[in-house]
């Protein structure tokens, strides 16, 4: 055995021998790297390349449009009424006719809908308080939030904070930033956000400084959702959809506490961006836990109801990756929406809906 090893091994030192061996190995680790591409690329994340607007449900649509322009001066862009196959597939709701606004604020929009059949569901929980997993709001940049305040008083707006609070010098991330939660005709919570120098996206201090220097109302900075588990959050937003961490911060202390109106609050919170539009923000309740879960039976013409849209460029690989990871669909997958687009509305781990949209709504 011993001589036809050596025999082997003297043939392997012959020339070509170790030529043709050197192109056979290359040859196998380029299929080798192309294989690993190709692997990577079906297993990385469905890009979400921007956050196109977001929307809830109100009982009554001509008196949100209202409240929205006359106070926080929204510019309304346009009103439709939807039925049928297509809006029914993609909100779950039968049978199913809506009128629905969309409104502007700088470069940022929301959506109002109205459901005129079924009928409105339930009321907006009154005692939601900030850690309640359906917790959501939009965060509205001011340049002058003792001047923007002062309005909402004038409207004789429902508080949500105490008052306008200014988070402490000590929080790097957070000092400096004042904010103050209030609540619109049904309920839904909503936020006035200034941002002093250094902090924020610096869009806010280019529009303060900008053609109308005195506008009082800016646009929206983020969504903001209470979440169970931030991780978990992350592996469905940022690890399935492919947004982006833009920042993080751990916020507690008696302003926090008044601002979220939640005695004891220590937060988590997490700021995830895409390419475009406002962020998404994940807060967790470090303290205090026992936040109640979303009703499962929630439905989409319930007042509770808020929905994130985000564009995406293949609505199939989204919804080949949403099923993989069984997440809970609203629409059966993929399905044409009110626009001809194509849509999916799903549910994050903590039952907050999105809808990924297969190119920018109009």
């Amino acid at each position: 055995m011993s001589s036809a090893l050596a025999r082997a091994g003297s043939f392997a030192q012959r020339p070509r021998v170790r030529r043709l061996l050197r192109a056979y190995l290359a040859f196998s680790l380029a299929w080798k790297l192309i294989l690993v591409a190709a692997l990577a690329r079906a297993e990385a994340p469905a890009q979400v390349h921007a956050v196109a607007r977001v929307g809830f449900t109100v009982s009554d649509l001509d008196a949100s449009v209202k409240f929205f322009r006359d106070v926080l001066e929204f510019e309304l862009i346009g009103e439709r009424e939807l039925a049928g196959e297509a809006v029914e597939r993609l909100t779950g709701v039968f049978p199913a006719r809506v009128r629905a606004a969309r409104l502007r604020l700088g470069s940022e929009e929301i959506e109002l809908s109205e459901y005129l059949a079924p009928s409105t569901g339930r009321a907006f929980p009154e005692d939601t308080r900030g850690n309640d997993l359906w917790f959501q709001h939009i965060a509205i940049v001011v340049s002058d939030i003792d001047a923007a305040y002062a309005k909402l008083r004038a409207h004789r707006v429902r508080h949500a904070s105490s008052g306008p609070q200014r988070l402490p010098d000590w929080n790097p991330n957070a000092g400096g930033i004042s904010a103050f939660y209030f609540r619109d005709p049904d309920g839904h919570f909503l936020e006035l956000i200034h941002f002093p120098r250094g902090k924020g996206n610096p869009r806010w201090q280019r529009e303060r400084s900008g053609a109308e220097p005195n506008k009082l109302f800016l646009g929206i900075d983020h969504t903001a959702i209470a979440v169970r588990d931030t991780d978990a959050s992350l592996a469905f937003y940022r690890d399935l959809l492919g947004l982006r961490v833009a920042g993080a911060s751990e916020n507690y202390g008696p302003e926090q506490e008044r601002l979220n109106a939640v005695f004891g609050a220590r937060l988590r919170i997490t700021g995830l961006a895409a390419g475009r539009g406002p962020g998404v923000e994940l807060l967790e309740y470090l303290a205090p836990s026992g936040g109640r879960a979303r009703p499962s039976d929630a439905r989409a013409n319930d007042l509770l109801f808020w929905h994130t849209d985000l564009v995406v460029d293949d609505a199939a690989r989204v919804e080949r990756a949403l099923f993989s990871a069984h997440a809970q669909l609203d629409s059966p997958g993929a399905v044409p929406a009110p626009d001809g687009a194509r849509a999916i509305t799903a549910a994050d781990p903590d039952g907050h809906r999105i809808r990924l949209l297969e190119k920018e709504p109009q």
